[in-house]
């Protein structure tokens, strides 16, 4: 009777309709097992704006794990961090001190470009203090930390990306970054299993400080995830540029699955991760393919999660 079920579960799995989404590009993965769920495009190289402040995040958090970095550290911002970018929300200027922290906080919740670069600077300057002196004299601490990016990206196996700098400003740079719905999806499993990455992108609201001329400045972040705190939402990020379109990644969870076999007890975590790239109604569609995704998560689970390696990141 149990195998009946689990194959009439399988049969349904593989016949549910495929989300209606106008987006170029996407992905739902079981964040636990990286199995997929549903894809469209999902290798398709595209560019992805803010959603590249993924990546820079993942890289000074491993920084404070493995180097010993210390977010309270207090870093002067340098007028390199406002090269390239238009858009100066918190309203930075150079010479501003600040805690990494608050730059980290900022960069993740309201997506700020010049955080994104203050915290490339300060870290890439700190990277390079280990690096071998014949390339770090080559090059600058931006350099050495979008080094890092690209050789976490080797790391995780996210061999259809390319990043040039820690924000993902794309207009009028060389090479052009790119990345694909399945790399961003394996990047985002990885930092999300970092305790303090969860909250980070689980802030509606953060007050950072900064000092300005012996002064102490104070402002609310505001995140641009708007599901976050509807359906389970927790997290992540968002992404916006003229090439890239309105890009998207959410993760929510449910409670974990308890299934008594006999004397065994399993428990199963249950978190999904959506990629959305090149979207132009980024929550709508966010919202639609949480929905199904679960839906498709539920009828995996009744098959018994059978998973073959080309269906896994």
């Amino acid at each position: 009777m149990r195998l009946l079920t689990s194959f009439i579960a399988s049969i349904a799995f593989t016949v549910f309709a495929h989300s209606v989404s106008a987006a170029q590009a996407y992905i739902i993965v079981d964040a636990r097992t990286g199995y997929v769920l549903q894809s469209h495009e999902g290798a398709q190289k595209r560019q992805i704006g803010s959603l590249t402040k993924i990546v820079t995040a993942s890289v000074v958090l491993d920084w404070t794990e493995h180097r010993g970095g210390n977010l309270n550290q207090i870093v002067d911002i340098p007028q390199e961090a406002f090269v390239g970018v238009t858009e100066n929300a918190v309203g930075f200027q150079p010479g501003d001190r600040v805690a990494l922290r608050d730059l980290l906080y900022a960069a993740l919740v309201q997506s700020d470009n010049v955080s994104a670069n203050v915290l490339a600077y300060a870290v890439g300057s700190q990277l390079g203090v280990t690096a071998p002196a014949a390339s770090s004299s080559r090059m600058t601490p931006t350099d050495i930390f979008v080094g890092q990016m690209n050789a976490l990206a080797k790391q995780l196996k996210m061999e259809r990306s390319r990043f040039v700098n820690p924000t993902g400003i794309d207009t009028n740079v060389r090479p052009v970054p790119y990345s694909t719905a399945e790399d961003m999806a394996r990047v985002t499993r990885y930092v999300m299993n970092k305790a303090s990455f969860r909250f980070y992108v689980s802030q509606k609201e953060r007050p950072i400080s900064f000092e300005r001329g012996g002064k102490k400045i104070n402002y609310v972040l505001r995140n641009t995830n708007e599901l976050l705190g509807r359906e389970g939402v927790d997290g992540v990020k968002t992404g916006s540029t003229a090439k890239a379109g309105d890009c998207l990644i959410l993760s929510a969870d449910r409670q974990p699955e308890v299934v008594q076999e006999g004397q065994m007890t399993t428990v199963f975590p249950r978190r999904l991760i959506v990629v959305i790239l090149g979207s132009t109604a980024r929550f709508n569609e966010g919202a639609q393919m949480l929905a199904t995704g679960w839906q498709l998560y539920d009828q995996w689970a009744a098959a018994g999660r059978l998973s073959s390696p080309e269906k896994l990141l």
